[in-house]
């Protein structure tokens, strides 16, 4: 038997769905039914209430009709059905007004919170696009703008505004920046629509990053024709676009435009894996110069020093690094020969901890001696004899840094679990395979278990692991001989670089391809000899000595690189001692094995290949087509 609380809650819940006419004239009714009563005890309870009873009933009608603003006029029986028909009136006025006003208020709100509205800014940073690569892109924009008054930076992606803003969040508590807006939006990149409401003409660079999905590429593609369509071939704008495979940037570059960056992903990621298995304790160097804590690159044209030359400027730089030139036409000259000449228009590259020019000495140094033959460079004699990479792991960038370890002298052996025994001089985790929903969980499990077998074996083997999330970077049981290299981290850091400057782009270029010159750590010794107590400044003109340009140190008792340290300090240079240079990538023409032979693997990829440098093929002719013409579907 339904209590009588469950009979009255169906008997109101069939009243409501009636409709609003019905529901009004309950909530009339009860309203009624609680304020007389009420108002005919206050009335009887008051000693001013009249003493008749006429009286009496006429203040209560008043009483009612105050409080349910009905009027309350008394008198003949029309006059007070005219007074609650005005009444009436003027309730409903003020309530649908009261109403619009509400919903006008709350739909603004909501258009607000779901990131809808139109940004008026000038020179910001836009960003189009969510990955893995977003939080830390953002990040380093924050940086670049702080010294900057009245800056912004805006993130237009197709995800929930809210959403956005939490997981920026905490990017903004420890960038630290208040003078910087951190602006989401909420709309497709590739929308027209969408895009012209973040203002892409007056954006100082606009970086485009390829989404989480294996249609990441294409959505790129799109983007960036959608850019051109709102902005015009005529007001062109700073780009920096991402793709993730390498058979897509030549499909970038025309979607992009002329001046346009499209950096590969892949590319990137595959030549830093065989950098850092080259030269152990790259990454966190890397890390470092790309990023905007600390030191990094900047291009500065310097009036009064046309004539110099490189070795002189290089001594005459009191507070940083001069690391190249860059010619008239954007073509760049790092570790240039020391009698190099700075030339009309000529920029220099330096190192250094801000955009504010470097301080450069009145007196200019002679340029130091030529390099005798007894002071040449060790760096080609460290790749003279091949050594083995051992392998574990596969994804679509294994053909690629396979064969750039083939290059440098490098023997790939692929495995599928780590040896117990007679471990390899280096080791490669690959993250994967592709298409895995958590590509760093083999990378997890493989470091574990190559742990196991070094405490079993008790020898140690140099080992670099891919890691595709930054956050698992603390879950990683690396240890003191494991470079941990985010792929996805490096080509953020990489875009930000390059859209606040994009000079540096070439620069870049350059030190992440296989040929020219790259970042290479060299014992301190080969420069010095042990025990010498020197500044950096006399380590700095000891290697231009033997051809290389110093960049920092690393410490002995410590794997943190010091970029651009003060050159008047001295310290004592032991065998410990690591020495930062740009150098002259020493190449070993391997002959290739067999492509079919599993336990190599090498693949041909052209050597010297550099960042969006590739020929457009069938397949990307036919991804353009293809998006040009989802583009102009209505």
């Amino acid at each position: 038997m339904p209590s009588l609380r469950d009979r009255t809650q169906y008997w109101v819940d069939r009243t409501v769905v009636k409709g609003m006419t019905a529901a009004a004239g309950w909530l009339a009714l009860v309203c009624l039914a609680v304020v007389a009563p009420a108002s005919a005890l206050l009335v009887w309870t008051d000693n001013r209430s009249p003493d008749t009873l006429q009286g009496k009933v006429a203040t209560v009608w008043r009483t009612v009709g105050q409080t349910l603003r009905i009027g309350g006029e008394v008198g003949p029986p029309l006059r007070m059905v005219l007074s609650v028909l005005l009444a009436l009136v003027s309730l409903l006025y003020v309530s649908t007004l009261v109403g619009l006003v509400t919903t006008a208020i709350t739909d603004r709100l909501t258009e607000l919170q779901r990131g809808q509205s139109t940004v008026v800014e000038r020179g910001h940073s836009l960003v189009l696009g969510w990955s893995e690569q977003t939080p830390t892109l953002v990040a380093e924009l924050l940086a670049a703008h702080a010294q900057r008054r009245n800056s912004a930076v805006v993130v237009l992606a197709d995800r929930d505004k809210l959403d956005m803003e939490r997981e920026l969040r905490a990017v903004l508590a420890a960038a630290g920046v208040r003078r910087v807006r951190l602006l989401c939006r909420r709309g497709r990149p590739a929308d027209p629509a969408a895009l012209a409401r973040v203002s892409p003409a007056a954006a100082g660079a606009v970086v485009v990053l390829p989404p989480d999905t294996p249609e990441g590429d294409t959505q790129v593609v799109k983007t960036l024709l959608a850019l051109r369509a709102v902005v015009g071939d005529t007001r062109p704008v700073r780009v920096v676009a991402a793709v993730r495979q390498t058979r897509h940037v030549a499909t970038a570059r025309l979607a992009a435009g002329p001046g346009a960056v499209v950096l590969d992903v892949d590319g990137i990621a595959a030549r830093t894996l065989v950098q850092c298995v080259i030269e152990p304790g790259l990454s966190l160097v890397l890390e470092d110069l790309l990023d905007f804590a600390g030191a990094e690159l900047h291009v500065h044209r310097v009036p009064g020093l046309g004539g110099r030359t490189f070795a002189e400027l290089r001594a005459a730089c009191a507070d940083a690094c001069v690391v190249g030139l860059v010619r008239p036409d954007g073509s760049p000259l790092l570790n240039p020969p020391p009698q190099t000449v700075l030339g009309p228009g000529d920029a220099v590259v330096v190192l250094a901890m801000n955009e504010t020019p470097p301080t450069w000495n009145a007196a200019l140094a002679a340029p130091p001696p030529p390099p005798s033959p007894g002071q040449a460079a060790t760096g080609s004699a460290i790749h003279a004899v091949p050594r083995r990479v051992l392998v574990l792991g596969w994804n679509r960038r294994g053909p690629e840094v396979v064969d750039g370890l083939a290059r440098n002298g490098w023997e790939a052996v692929r495995e599928e679990t780590p040896p117990t025994a007679d471990p390899a001089d280096r080791v490669l985790v690959l993250g994967g395979p592709d298409g895995h929903p958590d590509p760093d969980e083999h990378t997890l499990v493989t470091l574990l278990r190559l742990r196991a077998a070094e405490q079993e074996s008790g020898r140690r083997s140099p080992t670099v692991a891919e890691l595709t999330d930054a956050r698992h970077r603390p879950l990683a049981p690396a240890g003191p001989h494991t470079d941990l290299v985010v792929g996805g981290r490096l080509v953020g850091l990489l875009m930000a670089q390059v859209s606040q400057t994009v000079e540096l782009a070439a620069a870049f270029d350059e030190l992440f391809s296989p040929a020219g010159n790259a970042v290479r750590l060299r014992p301190a010794t080969d420069y010095v000899p042990a025990g010498t107590e020197a500044s950096f400044a006399v380590l700095v003109e000891a290697a231009g000595r033997q051809g290389d340009t110093a960049l920092g140190y690393r410490p002995g008792d410590s794997r943190i690189p010091l970029l651009n340290p003060p050159k008047a300090g001295t310290r004592r240079w032991t065998h410990d001692d690591t020495l930062i240079v740009v150098t002259a990538a020493a190449t070993y023409h391997h002959t290739k094995t067999n492509p079919n032979d599993p336990s190599a693997q090498i693949h041909g990829l052209e050597a010297g290949k550099k960042l969006g440098e590739h020929v457009v093929d069938p397949v990307a002719e036919s991804l353009y087509k293809h998006v040009r013409n989802d583009l102009n579907k209505p």
